[in-house]
C-alpha cells in the first residue's frame, strides 16, 4: 500500500495503530527486539520512506519509553521523512482502558502499555503534522493543543473495535476536524482479525 500511495503522488502515508502486532506476546516481544535495534520493522519503514522518497506516520510501534522500570512499553507513533529518518515521536497519551459491548467486553491497554506526556508537532512538507493514536480522538483537548501549537494536519492511526467503531469513529474524526479547522488524517485497521475484537 505504501508503494501504491507514493505512486498515486502522496508525500505523506499514514499506517494504522498495532499495523505490525495486536497481541500481548506480540507487544512484549516487538517491544524488546525493536528497542534493542535488533527487530526488523524499524529499519523496513526507514528504507520504504527512502526508496519511495516518501514520509510514513507509522502507525503505533510497541517501544520502551526512557527509564521505565517496569517494562511496560508506549504505543508508539513515529513520524519518518523521506530520507528515512525518523523527526518524530509521540506516544499515546490516553489508554483505552474501557468496557465495550462485545465479544471480548474489556479492554485495558494499560496492562501492557504506560502512557505518554507529551504533545507532538512536526514541520513536513505537507505542512505543520500533529500526531494522536485511536482513543485519542475522545479528548478534545489534545487537539486544540496540537492546533495551539501549530498543527494544520492531525493524524490519528487507529484500530477501533468493530463496535466502537461503527458507533463512533466517523462522528469523532469530524469533531476534531471542526473543532481545529485542522485537516485530520486517519488510518483504521481492516480485513480479519482473529480473536473478538
Amino acid at each position: 500500500m505504501l508503494e501504491q500511495a507514493a505512486e498515486g503522488g502522496a508525500r505523506l502515508a499514514v499506517l494504522p495503530e498495532n499495523f505490525v502486532a495486536m497481541g500481548r506476546r506480540d507487544v512484549a516481544n516487538i517491544g524488546r527486539a525493536e528497542a534493542h535495534g535488533h527487530g526488523p520493522i524499524l529499519p523496513w519503514l526507514k528504507l520504504a520512506a527512502r526508496d519511495l522518497k516518501l514520509w510514513i506516520v507509522a502507525g503505533t510501534l510497541p517501544l520502551p519509553p526512557d527509564e521505565r522500570p517496569d517494562g511496560k512499553v508506549t504505543a508508539c507513533s513515529l513520524l519518518i521523512d523521506e530520507h528515512g529518518e525518523q523527526v518524530a515521536r509521540y506516544d499515546k497519551l490516553h489508554l483505552f482502558d474501557v468496557d465495550v459491548a462485545d465479544n471480548r467486553g474489556r479492554y485495558r491497554e494499560s496492562d501492557d502499555y504506560a502512557h505518554g506526556n507529551n504533545v507532538v508537532v512536526a514541520d513536513t512538507p505537507v505542512g505543520r503534522v500533529g500526531l494522536t493514536v485511536c482513543y485519542d480522538l475522545r479528548f478534545p483537548e489534545l487537539y486544540t493543543a496540537l492546533r495551539e501549537a501549530g498543527a494544520e494536519l492531525i493524524t490519528a492511526p487507529s484500530a477501533f473495535t468493530a463496535v466502537t467503531g461503527a458507533a463512533h469513529w466517523d462522528i469523532l474524526i469530524r469533531a476534531r476536524a471542526i473543532e481545529t479547522q485542522c485537516y485530520v488524517l486517519a488510518a483504521a485497521q481492516g480485513g480479519v482479525h482473529p480473536g473478538p475484537r
